[in-house]
């Protein structure tokens, strides 16, 4: 985004304001951020007048009203207040108007009932907390309710997933607009991984226990080796685990097998890379364990939609394509 202006977020704040989704929609895109050129112009844009109530007695008092709306690069949608509450018609018709000429609409956990009723969502997938999916595919049969997944970017408009949820779709879309290395500088603020793995189902079921911390050693050294030849069975081993076990105890954690983890690793090993080296792609796929520019090409491909080369030429920060 350098040498451009600032992209405008625009947060929706409503009477009995959702306080924790609000929280995350404000300290990622309305945190100011220095150490890096033109953040966001962030603003509050409130559905009723005055100050807005919130849980724990906190008040809100918005920088304009729905009008701010209009202008906005950006919309993030902090739950909302009533699921068994139509938002208003007028909120509506903004956020309708405000897509058709071209701005983003983000919802975190409920707010995706609002988005739901604008019909925009209407033959596409969305996401929502999973107590809530049954409920939303009730009230929305056109949209295509997608429940083990933390969030859904369908271009235009997303959804996040349960209330943290939030912090994943906000950390991917400050990763389109600024790249990995800022992303991931914001995670690292955060304390949070820049990317987790897997879906809503390894939080549906009752957590690891005493095999959580061995599982965990195993992800940190492979991650330290992707560009070794690392095999599920050596992985099992270093967690004192039989292959069965382990494959089991793995996709509970992280939602996705041993396999598809590994490759989803060397992928995003990969877009780093792109970012920020001027290395070829035959070399990339070496240090990322591919092997080959081919097999990286059809990895990458089918994770991120472009070729490698594609991605170098949107994503790199400094570097010549």
């Amino acid at each position: 985004m350098s040498g451009s202006n600032p992209l405008s977020v625009a947060v929706l704040a409503y009477d009995r304001l959702c306080a924790f989704e609000f929280g995350i929609a404000t300290e990622l895109f309305g945190l100011p951020r220095p150490e890096f050129e033109q953040w966001y112009d962030f603003s509050i844009c409130g559905l009723e007048t005055g100050l807005l109530s919130s849980l724990g007695g906190l008040k809100i008092l918005p920088d304009r009203g729905l009008e701010g709306l209009r202008k906005a690069d950006r919309i993030i949608i902090p739950g909302w207040r009533d699921l068994n509450e139509r938002p208003p018609e007028g909120l509506l018709y903004d956020l309708r108007v405000a897509h058709a000429r071209g701005a983003e609409l983000l919802s975190f956990c409920s707010g995706a009932f609002v988005l739901a009723a604008t019909g925009l969502l209407n033959g596409r997938r969305a996401t929502t907390h999973w107590r809530y999916g049954e409920r939303f595919k009730k009230l929305f049969p056109k949209v295509s309710f997608v429940p083990d997944v933390l969030y859904i970017d369908e271009g235009g408009l997303a959804t996040a997933a349960g209330s943290a949820s939030a912090i994943d779709l906000s950390l991917h879309v400050i990763r389109r607009d600024f790249g990995s290395g800022i992303a991931n500088a914001v995670a690292r603020r955060l304390v949070v991984q820049p990317h987790r793995e897997g879906g809503q189902a390894q939080f549906i079921e009752q957590p690891l226990r005493t095999e959580e911390n061995k599982l965990s050693s195993v992800l940190d050294w492979a991650r330290e080796h992707l560009q070794r030849d690392i095999g599920v069975d050596e992985m099992a081993d270093l967690a004192a685990m039989s292959r069965r076990t382990f494959d089991r105890q793995f996709r509970q954690s992280t939602g996705v097998s041993p396999k598809q983890w590994l490759i989803n690793q060397r992928v995003a090993a990969g877009k780093e890379l792109l970012e920020t080296t001027s290395h070829s792609v035959e070399e990339i796929a070496t240090r990322v364990g591919f092997g080959t520019a081919m097999t990286l090409r059809h990895h990458f491909r089918g994770q991120v939609g472009v070729s490698p080369t594609r991605y170098r030429q949107s994503f790199s920060r400094s570097l010549p394509v």
